[in-house]
């Protein structure tokens, strides 16, 4: 019995620090074994309820639950509204020298291209890759 509320604590600690949906349905399956325990003293029909609960709870809400929790559909913010937007080069973008500026939607960033042998001219536009610190990581945009 105690063995079955020992996993139930097992499953949501190990849950509180994935955060991804992984072992809450054993948990709740290790729960209805728990409570399963007080009238059936038999340990395989425990274990039979524990799988069958914890598969139950995989198949039906998994899908479900993914698609509420990864919802890709959510506005990006702040840093990442930046990716994949396009932008002006203000300043010649040459990581040699250590120089280059970009303005995107008004702002002006430091920017960086991806190699060193890639510099970028006065006014040409170009697509933000990523975001490193403070820099912008660019490339030219391909007409």
């Amino acid at each position: 019995m105690m063995l079955w509320l020992l996993a139930f604590l097992f499953f949501i600690v190990v849950e509180i620090i994935s955060v991804s949906l992984t072992s809450i349905w054993f948990a709740l399956g290790a729960l209805a074994a728990f409570w399963v325990s007080f009238y059936i003293g038999y340990w395989w029909a425990q274990i039979l309820v524990f799988l069958i609960v914890s598969l139950i709870l995989v198949l039906l809400t998994r899908p479900w639950a993914k698609r509420f929790f990864n919802n890709n559909d959510r506005e990006k913010t702040n840093v990442d509204a930046i990716i994949g937007r396009e932008g002006v080069v203000t300043e010649e973008v040459n990581n040699l020298r250590a120089t280059g500026e970009v303005s995107v939607g008004g702002q002006i960033w430091m920017a960086r291209t991806e190699d060193n042998s890639t510099t970028i001219a006065i006014n040409e536009k170009v697509i933000v890759k990523e975001v490193r610190g403070v820099k912008l990581i660019v490339e030219k945009e391909k007409m």
